[in-house]
């Protein structure tokens, strides 16, 4: 398929530069997966258009304070570096970012950061050419490190600087295992008194982790997107949450999966657990434990766990739009798009939300 098959025509002013005044006071498009149907309601309308024996699956994982800027030493300036992980390359404390002005910074280069701590470019084949780079610290980096010296990564599309308010608006309510450089947000419109509803209504809830790297939101160049390759990223299912997982569908419940963080991290454990074994025996069973992976899913994709999916609108020809098209169809997906647009919801991080069932 091509990369034009994925865009539509959003005009700027529908992209949303901040969050809604209220947590939670967003509106919410109800899309039928098969039939395309489009209705319209109110994030508060979620529980009434939830099934009975819903099982849903929240992404845990905190944005971390992982946009930082050192200045380089040969010219006095700053330079933007987006730390993705720990890097496991040879001694010493080694991060993967992704770096502003990539061809300009180069092996040997030396960076200095607000609190006078100084990390060096190391040579990497792997990464020429690309925006990423591997940097190393004489010293082990911390949370505390980051909470001094960074700042929240707000998406490109989000015309401004990072304010003190999207420290809080900008994580989960429920997010408690740091690690992520972008947000799942999805999760952004779910407040304590949501959970306290749907807990109510019988619905029962796990949580996953995975740890967003930019590799999910990095452009689509290629012209064909089966060319096209994704970044890994790394997934946590505890074994309480697979088993809950494994029992729902072994009931026959719907499995609601919040983000498409979380679709991601079920239909990838969901491969893992298929690898090598009878598929007639084990389609579906979610495997506990920790992973990696590139999962790159597209039209023509068939999914193993995911039901339903509540989820963003997403930017035009970008992996997450091929994502929702892979599970509602593209034409389905691009149609409610533009009633969308009609209908002036606002888009990407900070706007509104669809539930595809």
């Amino acid at each position: 398929m091509k990369r034009t098959d994925f865009y539509f025509d959003l005009p700027a002013d529908l992209i949303a530069q901040r969050p809604s005044a209220v947590r939670g006071q967003d509106r919410l498009m109800l899309l039928g997966r098969t039939s395309g149907a489009v209705a319209h309601h109110k994030m508060d309308d979620l529980p009434d258009l939830i099934d009975d024996g819903t099982l849903m699956v929240f992404n845990n994982s905190r944005v971390r304070r992982a946009r930082l800027f050192g200045v380089k030493e040969t010219t006095g300036r700053e330079v933007e570096f987006m730390f993705l992980n720990q890097a496991a390359f040879g001694e010493g404390c080694v991060w993967n970012t992704m770096v502003k002005n990539a061809k300009k910074q180069k092996a040997g280069m030396r960076y200095q950061f607000p609190d006078g701590s100084v990390a060096t470019i190391l040579d990497d084949p792997q990464n020429a050419g690309t925006e990423f780079r591997l940097l190393k610290f004489g010293f082990a980096i911390t949370e505390e490190w980051f909470e001094k010296n960074g700042h929240i990564p707000l998406p490109p599309y989000i015309k401004r600087e990072d304010e003190a308010a999207d420290g809080e608006r900008y994580q989960n309510v429920y997010a408690d295992q740091t690690g992520s450089a972008a947000c799942p947000t999805a999760g952004l419109h779910f407040t304590q008194e949501m959970l306290g509803r749907l807990s109510q209504k019988g619905v029962e809830r796990v949580f996953v982790t995975l740890h967003v790297g930019l590799g999910t939101f990095l452009p689509v160049r290629e012209d064909q997107i089966e060319d096209h390759k994704m970044h890994q990223e790394f997934y946590t299912i505890e074994a309480e949450a697979a088993q809950k997982i494994n029992q729902a569908k072994k009931d026959g419940r719907p499995i609601l999966a919040v983000g498409t963080t979380s679709v991601r991290t079920l239909e990838s454990a969901a491969g893992e657990s298929l690898a090598g074994q009878n598929a007639a025996a084990s389609e579906g069973l979610i495997k506990a434990g920790t992973r990696g992976t590139s999962i790159f899913m597209y039209p023509g994709y068939k999914f193993k766990v995911v039901d339903q999916m509540f989820t963003n609108f997403h930017t035009p020809e970008s992996t997450l739009i091929m994502l929702v098209s892979a599970f509602a169809g593209r034409e389905n997906i691009l149609a409610a798009y533009q009633e969308a647009v009609r209908e002036r919801y606002r888009f990407f991080s900070y706007g509104d939300c669809m539930l595809i069932k």
